[in-house]
């Protein structure tokens, strides 16, 4: 697989990129795929990204590949006076400017909104933060387990297990990353139409949370509340994947017809007529006892067995896979799902492809994961900037050690 020539619904459009970890990153990732233009501004160190997980090359992480693709990369140390010409030059251009920084920090680095709508009144200005920019929280610090705990989340999995716990993927960051993308293009749409920039401003905790409760609310939607908060088809430790006789699978018997075919299958076709399991409210009432019936009846098969005999009536049913079973899954390999790329420098890796398609504006990769400050000098060039402006930066170590 080599790089594609840009075709996403989002060519054209340019975005500088002060984004650092997973949230920011995964949300410019997915604007790159779509064909914009990101340029990636780091600190001379490096975003986190590049020495986080396996690498084969110091800087080229598994983090930095993926997350990286689509972007140029250039070094520019904001905290240093000479770095902010170069920067408000780049803000000149630029359809978009996206940052994950903390207000205060914003301020003192002079990137808030009134001062980059300054420099480019239409642009549209994104940031986004771990408790947003009003409210007793704003300006903690955040990261994924922190909005994960504030969020509710962890204590649902107590619900279940009776530990709280987290998931076992940056689930906030990039939930959250999911949201800025998402309105970084609305913003763009409503610009198209209008030719006015904005702000926008997306705080994990209130994404998060509106994320988490909002089939848990049930009862606490109502005032008075008529019940507690939490769905307890999902709180039972019942719902878990089940156990065969030789591993695990996972079932989904939902719809009343599903529920019928598997209490025949089971051998108890008269579980229909039982009061608790007549209708979904019923069985919603009582659903620890009707998923511990399913829990001992899957006991009684393989693996195999159910699949086959699940599948042939048309109930929802699936291996239950690790993450190394992801790269032999037959449909997954069907559809290309981690296509084999040659990269200049890192060699053969696994990429992952983008899993929505569009039919005119499809999107795609464009370009290799950069190694550290590798598009910098042809970037000030673009920009206007002759040798000798590029060496008063050096001297200044605005452009780190070139």
């Amino acid at each position: 697989m080599t790089a594609d020539k840009p075709r996403g619904p989002l060519q054209g459009i340019k975005i500088v990129d002060l984004t650092t970890v997973m949230l920011g990153p995964f949300c410019t990732q997915l604007l790159g795929e779509m064909g914009a233009t990101v340029i990636k501004i780091e600190s001379p160190e490096g975003d986190v990204n590049r020495w986080t997980g396996a690498a084969r090359t110091p800087g080229m992480s598994t983090g930095q590949l993926i997350k990286g693709r689509n972007k140029r990369s250039v070094v520019l140390d904001l905290k240093i006076p000479e770095a902010r010409k170069p920067f408000e030059k780049l803000i000149e251009v630029a359809d978009v400017f996206v940052h994950n920084i903390r207000p205060k920090a914003a301020l003192r680095l002079k990137i808030d909104y009134d001062t980059i709508s300054g420099i480019r009144p239409n642009i549209i200005y994104a940031s986004a933060t771990g408790f947003g920019e009003d409210g007793p929280y704003a300006d903690k610090p955040a990261y994924d387990d922190l909005i994960q705990g504030a969020s509710g989340l962890a204590n649902l999995y107590g619900n279940v297990n009776g530990t709280p716990q987290y998931a076992p993927s940056v689930i906030a960051d990039k939930t959250t990353g999911l949201f800025l993308s998402n309105y970084i293009a609305m913003a763009l749409f409503h610009r198209e139409k209008t030719g006015e920039g904005q702000k926008l401003h997306v705080p994990m905790y209130e994404s998060f949370a509106s994320f988490v409760i909002n089939e848990h609310l049930q009862g606490q939607t109502f005032i008075p509340p008529t019940g507690t908060a939490g769905y307890s088809r999902l709180l039972t430790s019942n719902r878990r994947p089940y156990q065969t006789k030789d591993g695990y699978i996972s079932v989904v018997p939902y719809t009343q017809k599903h529920w019928e075919k598997f209490f025949k299958l089971a051998g108890q076709p008269n579980l229909m007529l039982d009061e608790r399991f007549k209708n979904q409210t019923q069985r919603t009432n009582h659903i620890d006892s009707l998923y511990q019936i399913v829990s001992d009846t899957i006991k009684t098969k393989s693996s195999s067995e159910w699949l086959e005999l699940l599948e042939k009536v048309d109930i929802p049913v699936g291996p239950v896979n690790s993450p190394e079973d992801l790269f032999d899954c037959p449909h997954l390999k069907a559809v290309g799902m981690f296509p084999e790329i040659e990269h200049p420098t890192e060699g053969k890796i696994r990429n992952i492809k983008i899993p929505v398609s569009l039919s005119k504006t499809p999107g795609g990769f464009y370009h290799h994961s950069e190694a550290l400050g590798a598009s910098t000098i042809e970037i000030l060039s673009e920009l206007g900037l002759n040798d000798k402006d590029i060496n008063v930066l050096k001297k200044a170590g605005a452009l780190g050690k070139q």
